[in-house]
């Protein structure tokens, strides 16, 4: 590098320099130097945008949200089953599909028992030896008894003879329970509708093998629905057993009334919900699987502030509302709860007192 003189600096001086001018620079941005023209800590008012003058504004206030509320639940058959087969065997029929109705003790479906009737047959045969060994022994116990009377029997044979008359009668009697078992596992390969209701789903085929907990057919009762909801735990303390309450069913546009018949005795930890079973009456339209909603008016909840939905502006995952202070609005962040009808619950960033613009599509 070359100076005002013409004349070639030191590179070791140049590096100084730059060393020098680059401290002088960390030393004024720490405060070090210039200290005196440092701002005093404290607030500094910030004025934001001036409110427009057609703005719309609205003064927040706590409000305390009771009156009927919608908790929507499913409708569902009292009585519902699976059926299953409780054996691993091949589906050889399935004589129902989804709609019909049965009548209890009718026939669903048929699995292949091949091997289970040989094993009853094998099963019953086994008992009839066990039977015949047994009165043969019977016979040979009379006589010996006749004999050791006349005390043309020695004790020792006659205890011989009562005790194998004894073993082989309780063989027999193993042999009939065996059978019995045999016989109870062949008819679990049919499988009978345990009440008269409607096919809901059949969901095997025959030719697929069932196993046991695979459901091969569905029934339920159509006509016995009771509602299933989940509600807050705030209304828990004036659920009673036996109250009547309004169910609200969009499916068919109408509204019944839903006794409550079993009441869950604990509480979700994940919701802080409790299951509530309710009784409809015979309606024409109600389905199992429908969907429902229980209007319910629970007491008065803590004071909360709610704002019109339309105020929120969004930000990707952030929400956010114009306050207004002073004629000039600024953005304030929020985050918001549950929603009802157009009005949505703010659990943080505003507080009664707050003024904010309504229409939240003005422009920042």
């Amino acid at each position: 590098m070359m100076n005002k003189l013409g004349l070639q600096l030191p590179k070791w001086l140049i590096a100084v320099t730059a060393i020098g001018a680059l401290l002088l620079v960390i030393l004024y941005a720490l405060g070090v130097l210039g200290a005196d023209a440092k701002i005093a800590p404290g607030n500094t008012a910030f004025a934001g945008q001036p409110v427009p003058a057609q703005a719309k504004l609205l003064q927040l206030s706590s409000q305390s949200q009771a009156g009927m509320q919608a908790w929507q639940g499913t409708i569902r058959s009292r009585l519902a089953v699976k059926m299953a087969a409780k054996l691993t065997a091949r589906i050889t029929e399935v004589l129902v599909h989804p709609g019909d109705s049965v009548n209890q003790g009718q026939v669903l479906a048929r699995l292949d028992d091949r091997e289970l009737q040989a094993a009853y047959q094998a099963a019953v045969a086994a008992h009839s030896a066990a039977q015949a060994q047994a009165l043969q022994a019977q016979a040979e116990a009379g006589r010996i008894s006749d004999l050791y009377n006349k005390q043309a029997a020695t004790r020792q044979n006659y205890d011989a003879v009562l005790a194998q008359a004894q073993s082989a009668q309780a063989l027999a009697e193993q042999a009939a329970n065996a059978a019995r078992q045999s016989r109870v596992l062949l008819a679990e390969n049919v499988l009978a509708a345990p009440f008269a209701g409607v096919v809901a789903e059949r969901w095997l085929e025959p030719g697929d093998m069932a196993t046991p907990n695979q459901a091969i057919v569905s029934l339920l009762k159509p006509d016995d629905l009771r509602l299933e909801v989940a509600v807050a735990d705030y209304c828990s303390p004036q659920l009673k057993l036996g109250m009547v309450l309004k169910v609200r069913v969009d499916a068919i546009q109408q509204t019944v009334s839903g006794t409550v018949d079993e009441i869950s005795p604990q509480l979700d930890p994940q919701t802080r919900s409790q299951l509530l079973k309710l009784r409809l009456p015979k309606q024409a339209g109600l389905q199992h699987g429908q969907f429902a909603w229980l209007e319910l008016a629970c007491q008065a909840q803590a004071a909360q502030v709610w704002i019109p939905v339309s105020a929120i502006m969004h930000y990707g995952q952030l929400q956010a509302v114009k306050v207004v202070n002073g004629g000039y609005w600024q953005v304030r962040h929020i985050r918001t709860g549950k929603q009802a009808a157009e009005q949505i619950q703010v659990l943080s960033g505003l507080q009664a007192g707050d003024t904010i613009l309504l229409d939240g599509g003005l422009q920042p």
